[in-house]
């Protein structure tokens, strides 16, 4: 972690393989990283490890967490998003993914729905209260590595 001036503040260390994903909570208190070596770590501002979420299967290559910041999505290689709550890193639900790889994940801004994309341009959107699988479009492209909700949540925008 670094300040704007240059500071280093704090070396995360923990995970066995390289790092994926970093994203801090909204509230700003928690550090979200995902990693190759299957796991998502949870870290206090000040450098303190606070949970390892092991479930996947594969390498996760991408974290989001709700707005209210009381769940993280994480998105694995192995086709699926988990959901779990930061507060104790308990497992919630596993969101039936793909065969693909998911390469992206995201909350909407109103914490109502996930959708996550796939390396094959797939996406999917789930309902976040029952986990139902609300929707599923196949995208233009391949090599889609992330996605995200405009603010209004009205418009997914993907990147590869």
């Amino acid at each position: 972690l670094w300040s704007l001036d240059g500071k280093l503040l704090h070396t995360l260390l923990g995970h066995q393989d390289a790092v994926r994903s970093v994203r801090f909570s909204p509230n700003g208190q928690i550090i979200a990283s995902a990693s190759n070596d299957k796991t998502v770590k949870l870290w206090s501002l000040d450098g303190q490890l606070l949970h390892t979420l092991r479930s996947h299967q594969k390498v996760v290559r991408s974290v989001s967490f709700s707005p209210d910041s009381q769940t993280i999505a994480s998105a694995s290689g192995d086709g699926s998003v988990k959901l779990w709550k930061t507060t104790d890193g308990k497992l919630i639900q596993t969101l039936s993914g793909d065969k693909e790889s998911i390469a992206g994940v995201s909350f909407s801004p109103d914490g109502e729905m996930i959708t996550a994309v796939s390396g094959d341009g797939t996406i999917k959107l789930w309902e976040t209260k029952n986990g139902k699988l609300s929707r599923t479009f196949k995208g233009r492209e391949r090599g889609i590595r992330n996605v995200n909700f405009s603010p209004d949540g009205q418009i997914i925008a993907l990147a590869r």
